[in-house]
């Protein structure tokens, strides 16, 4: 087996990141210089779903599986990618975006929704996601999918003031099923080839309701 190619499909995280509301925001300071102490060293500030990140089941459920409880096998496999660009603000995604490719989806398949919404990181419009409608995830977690992806903020509907959301169905959904949620995907566009290996391997935070991750889908021979 070769690696032939890597796609790269996580945000750069850096100070003024741009985060879910309410989230803390990233500070990155020098803490140590090559002039002062011999080496360069960063002091780091951020929250735990900073950037291109996985939610553990614990995010959203006190009694679910944290990050480092989670078996590693749910952060890396097949991908198989859904094309949900025709969506606008706030657009559903439903079992039609998904129909075209279900016969590939399989236990264990890693599916990411490519919204094209990663193209509005870093604007107000961001906020204003698609999301994956809760039935839709239901058949895709009875097919045997345990691991979701979306370059989106958010994979359920995002609340603000004039938009209530649905109560996070879809987290609370794939946390029952002891799934991983990976947001602030990137770059899907890039990945022309079938069959992509995807890694979402997290950082190993302790007892932590998420991590970021270094995404890729890497083409193999």
């Amino acid at each position: 087996m070769r690696i032939m190619r890597i796609v790269d499909l996580s945000v750069a995280v850096g100070n003024g990141t741009q985060v879910y509301p309410g989230d803390p925001i990233p500070e990155f300071e020098v803490h140590s210089t090559v002039a002062k102490d011999g080496f360069n060293l960063m002091s780091v500030r951020m929250g735990s779903q900073t950037g291109t990140h996985v939610d553990a089941p614990f995010h959203f459920q006190d009694d679910a599986a944290k990050l480092d409880e989670v078996p590693l096998d749910r952060f890396v496999g097949t991908g198989v990618i859904v094309d949900a660009t025709d969506l606008g603000p706030r657009g559903r995604i439903s079992w039609r975006h998904i129909e075209p490719v279900a016969a590939r989806i399989y236990p264990g398949c890693i599916v990411l929704l490519h919204t094209g919404w990663s193209k509005h990181y870093g604007t107000a419009q961001y906020f204003e996601n698609p999301f994956l409608d809760a039935e839709a995830c239901r058949r895709l977690l009875d097919l045997g999918v345990r691991t979701f992806g979306i370059d989106a903020l958010n994979i359920d509907e995002t609340p603000d003031s004039t938009h209530p959301g649905e109560g996070f169905p879809v987290h609370h959904l794939i946390a029952d099923a002891v799934g991983i949620i990976c947001e602030n995907l990137s770059n899907l566009a890039a990945v022309t080839f079938r069959d992509p290996f995807i890694s979402l391997l997290p950082i190993a935070f302790e007892d932590a309701d998420g991590a970021p991750v270094r995404a890729v889908a890497m083409e193999l021979e």
